[in-house]
């Protein structure tokens, strides 16, 4: 079996050694560090977050932290969602796109102060893109990745779990909403959100040293109720259609084409980066949009497929972004980013491996 072998550019999570101890199988590169996306069972990992409880090391969700007089006015010109109304202690989902109005992150935005932010984002370099509009404004701020590592617990038990833990005034934290705790020592932020629609809290570890301690914590609470480890689930994220910046969307993506114009508000300055593109995309009509695809026949031991071309008589359309078996409706699905003239209950073929695979389109999400 091949390696990684050791080096800079990868670095390791507070709660690797933990999740070495848990039979981590593999990993995947996310903003330079390894994230565990298997433990070698997916189905019972799939099955925890459906039914129980699931406990993720995160921690390649980084935080870009903007501080200092400018914070709030740079946080908004990166951000193409009204922030005037998020209050202290809140999340908000936010789109951020470069000039052209392409879709480079979709974070959620934690206010801590009213000159003190986080971005918590997805894979890619958003603390320079950060520090170079910065720059180009003339913002007084100070912007740097902060010791702050997530770890998720997600599923129908969790909020039971890290009450146990904590206390039941967590049960009170809205969605996206989260407050300060502590436990043995361990400075964290907990937050109701998390890469799953099971319901559950992110723990934003703010002391990296403590990474195994808090996992463990974690771990013992959760043994009544049958707690183990897991990663964001591509299964359940496509049935629950979850858009995966990076893997649903490439280099011409606007957040029109998936789902994401709820988010986008059109009115904001003309400062802000990519509104002026967002206008014209808008008024002109984006060319493509995310559908949901439903495959007739394809092997439960297929595995997932991504980026598989979508022909419409012959014609390629699309493609389909991501696929797997889904438990819940015993099919293969999975989103394709596709032409508009593409709709609901056209019958379409994917190709995967040189095969046209027949199937239809569906809307999202799936369940």
């Amino acid at each position: 079996m091949a390696e990684i072998g050791p080096n800079t550019r990868l670095r390791l999570s507070p709660y690797y050694d933990a999740t070495v101890q848990e039979g981590v199988v593999a990993f995947s590169p996310y903003n330079r560090m390894l994230m565990p996306v298997s433990y070698g069972d997916p189905m019972a990992e799939y099955d925890r977050l459906m039914h129980g409880v699931a406990m993720w090391d995160v921690a390649v969700q980084r935080q870009v932290q903007i501080s200092g007089s400018d914070a709030a006015r740079l946080t908004q010109v990166l951000s193409l969602r009204d922030l005037s109304k998020c209050a202290v202690n809140q999340g908000k989902y936010v789109p951020i796109c470069d000039h052209r109005g392409v879709l480079i992150n979709d974070p959620v935005v934690l206010k801590l102060a009213d000159d003190l932010y986080w971005m918590s984002i997805a894979d890619n370099n958003m603390l320079m893109w950060a520090r170079a509009i910065a720059a180009e404004r003339g913002f007084d701020v100070d912007i740097c990745e902060p010791d702050v590592s997530p770890m998720a617990v997600q599923g129908p038990k969790a909020e039971d779990v890290v009450a146990s833990i904590f206390g039941d005034w967590v049960r009170d934290i809205r969605f996206f909403w989260f407050a300060e705790a502590e436990i043995n020592g361990i400075p964290m932020k907990i937050a109701r959100s998390g890469f799953s629609k099971q319901g559950g809290f992110e723990l934003y570890l703010m002391d990296g040293s403590r990474g195994v301690d808090l996992w463990n914590i974690i771990r013992e609470a959760g043994q009544r109720f049958g707690i183990g480890p897991g990663n964001p689930n591509p299964v359940e994220r496509i049935e629950s259609g979850l858009l995966s910046y990076g893997g649903d969307t490439d280099d011409e993506t606007n957040p029109f084409e998936v789902r994401l114009g709820q988010y986008v508000n059109l009115d904001l300055a003309d400062d802000v980066v990519g509104i002026k593109a967002l206008r014209r995309i808008h008024a002109d009509g984006p060319k493509r949009h995310q559908l949901g695809v439903r495959l007739d026949d394809w092997s439960t031991q297929a595995g997932h497929a991504t980026w598989c071309d979508v022909l419409v008589d012959g014609q390629k359309v699309g493609s389909m972004t991501n696929g797997g078996w889904s438990p819940r409706l015993h099919a293969v699905i999975g989103f394709v980013l596709v032409s508009r003239t593409v709709k609901i209950g056209d019958r379409v073929e994917v190709v995967r491996n040189g095969e046209p695979l027949p199937g239809t389109i569906c809307d999202l999400p799936f369940v």
